[in-house]
Formats: structure tokens, C-alpha cells, sequence
């Protein structure tokens, strides 16, 4: 019996081989087995040999998950096969706001001044945290949460109709940090307290439409994580 796999209409992909994985607790060992087909029969595995970093390297590879050299900006604070994670300074930026609140409406399509920023992308998914500081963050800084809506109390962005960037790169970054900001914030996002503020989101962002001072980073809310958990917890989710 020949086993293929058939992915769009111009490529086949036969059985070539399998890796077997054997776990005791927390240790585990693979071993790689050539596959053998027979006319009318079942496929059958050969003796097994230990998985070596190169067969890895080319599974990697042929998976989707090797990435080019690339040199990365100051501003790149971390970089795997499946993250990006960067920062941004403070400044004044344009916020849009759906229809469906009245007091929103008052506030769309104003500039605010906003803190400093760690974006990260994950797969097709965006993260953002703020800064209390201005400056580069390091492993061991206490992140606070986004003042957004559609952010949860993870960081993770509620996405929706946002035109994010198909390609995940370094040159990349500018235009998913863009799209986070063209988009239109609509709704909390789950059980996250956005901001310290005593007007709350509404009541912040009301105060700040408009001016040109810096934001005022007392009233971010901590999100009892630092960059290092940041990056790791969502790489390893």
C-alpha cells in the first residue's frame, strides 16, 4: 500500500519516514525509522537509529519554521522561529474608536499622547504591554498593561477586520504597530483592569484628547510580569 499526501494541486508528498518519541517522566528520547511500503500491504518501519540535529534542522526547515539572517535594530528586543518582540518609544498618536459608544465618539480620530510600548508577534498574533519608562526595557523590567481596548489581560489584541502584514519579519514591524493604531478600539477585552485611572479608559483617555504632554504613567496598571515572562510565556503557549 502507497501512502501520499496530497497539499494544493502541484505537490505529493510520500512517506518517507517517522520518528517515534519515548517519554520516562520528564526525559524522553526519538529514534528515526525509514518507512517501506509493499504492493497491497500495510507500510511497515525499519530499525530505528537515534534522531540527529540535522535531520532536525531539516524538519525545521521544511516546516516553515527556519528564519533568514537578518540584522536586527535596536529597537528588536527578542527573535525566534516563531516571535518578534520590540519597543517604542513615547509619543503622540491618532486613536479611532467604534461607533457604538456615545462618549467614544467625541474622542475619535483625536492625537493622544501614549507611553512606551513592547509589541510582540506570535504566529498571526499581536501582544502589547506598556512601559512605565521611556527607555530600552531589559530582561528583568515589570511590564504594565496596555490602556487599550480590544487587549486582554494577557496582551493578547483582538485582531478583528485589522489589516495586519502578511509577512513576519524585522522591515515588518512598523506596519503591524500601525495597523494596531488605525484600527478602531471597540470593547474591553475580558476581565483586565487597563488603567488606574479614577475615570477609567473612558475617563483617561478623555483627559488626555488632544494634549501634547507626555502621558501620565501613574496610571498604568501593573501586569505582574516582566519582559522575560512576557516573551517566554507566549513562546512556550
Amino acid at each position: 500500500m502507497n501512502v501520499h499526501l496530497r497539499i494544493g494541486d502541484n505537490r505529493t508528498f510520500s512517506l518517507k519516514h517517522a520518528v517515534l518519541v519515548y517519554q520516562d517522566g520528564n526525559r524522553a528520547f526519538a529514534t528515526l525509522h525509514d518507512v517501506k511500503c509493499r504492493p497491497n500491504e500495510s507500510p511497515y518501519l525499519c530499525a530505528g537509529q537515534s534522531v540527529t540535529t540535522r535531520f532536525l534542522e531539516t524538519l525545521a526547515k521544511g516546516l516553515g519554521a527556519s528564519v533568514e539572517a537578518e540584522v536586527l535594530p535596536e529597537h528588536v528586543l527578542a527573535r525566534t522561529p516563531e516571535l518578534i518582540a520590540w519597543w517604542s518609544g513615547s509619543q503622540l498618536r491618532l486613536m479611532f474608536f467604534g461607533a457604538g459608544n456615545a462618549e467614544t465618539k467625541k474622542l475619535n480620530g483625536k492625537m493622544f499622547p501614549h507611553p512606551a510600548l513592547v509589541f510582540m508577534i506570535r504566529g498571526r498574533e499581536l501582544f502589547v504591554r506598556a512601559l512605565a519608562e521611556g527607555r530600552r526595557p531589559t530582561a528583568t523590567t515589570r511590564l504594565k498593561n496596555a490602556p487599550y481596548w480590544n487587549t486582554d489581560a494577557h496582551g493578547q489584541v483582538c485582531l478583528g477586520s485589522m489589516r495586519v502584514p502578511e509577512e513576519k519579519s524585522v522591515g515588518s514591524l512598523s506596519g503591524w504597530e500601525n495597523a494596531y493604531f488605525a484600527s478602531e478600539f471597540t470593547h474591553p477585552s475580558g476581565a483586565v483592569r487597563l488603567t488606574s485611572h479614577p475615570g477609567g479608559f473612558l475617563g483617561l483617555w478623555s483627559s488626555l484628547a488632544g494634549r501634547k504632554q507626555s502621558f501620565p504613567v501613574k496610571f498604568l496598571a501593573d501586569s505582574r510580569q516582566t519582559l522575560q515572562e512576557f516573551v517566554q510565556r507566549r513562546g512556550e503557549g
